[in-house]
Order: structure tokens, then sequence, then C-alpha cells
């Protein structure tokens, strides 16, 4: 799922304090580019948390109803969650598969990688080319 939420960037003695109003959370960058960098960042961790604790994302806000101080830059920051999903949480997980005996004997026989297997077909079933 892809949207695109608020951020308020507040000009800092080094860099830019970034508020994300609708995940209630903050984060920071050195230059424009590195703080929206770390707000599409800090968004695609909170949804990813929040989606594996079955929670719902929050709907984006409108960027005219988002408060902010005349020195405050508002701009919006896109993010495809299933995307940032796939580049950053490559954690390993451990499922239990069943199969008959004597195809999991012929697979350790041939010297096959079966959660390689699993994976590469996983990939094709759900048309993931990455």
């Amino acid at each position: 799922m892809k949207n695109s939420y608020p951020i308020i960037l507040t000009p800092d003695e080094v860099g830019f304090t970034v508020y994300i109003p609708d995940f209630e959370i903050n984060t920071e960058g050195d230059t424009l580019t590195e703080a929206i960098e770390m707000a599409r960042d800090a968004i695609g961790l909170m949804g990813i948390d929040m989606e594996d604790d079955k929670k719902a994302l929050p709907m984006p806000s409108e960027i005219g109803a988002v408060d902010r101080s005349d020195n405050d830059i508002v701009t919006l920051v896109d993010v495809d969650f299933s995307e940032y999903r796939r580049k950053n949480d490559m954690r390993s997980v451990r499922r239990n598969v069943t199969l008959p005996s004597w195809l999991d004997y012929e697979a350790e026989k041939s010297g096959l990688n079966v959660s390689a297997i699993l994976q590469k077909a996983l990939k094709t079933e759900l048309h993931i080319s990455q």
C-alpha cells in the first residue's frame, strides 16, 4: 500500500528536526534531503510494525490541516509499505512445511536447498520479481 503523509521540517542549528503528525513520531537530518529520507524511513518502520501488530495504518492528514510555525516547512513524503518491507525487513522466519517423506528424501539426497526453492516458488506465485 502506498500513501503520502505530511511532515513538518523545522530548521535547527544543524539540519532539520522532522515531526510526522499522523504517526506522532520525530526524526532529524543534517540536510533537507537527509531529513526527508529519515522521515520516509521512520514512517516505513512504524508502518510495518503496525501491520505486524495487526493495527490499521493512519490515513494521511490533509496538508492544509497541519499546524506549523512560520519557519517550518510542510511537505508530503510518499511511502510504499510493501516495497519498504521487501527492502528492509530481511529477518528470517522459521516456517514448518509438510512434505511427503519420499519428496523430502529425494530433495535431501539431491542436495537441494528446500528453503531457497520455497522462496523462489513463493515469489513466482506472488508475482514478485525481486
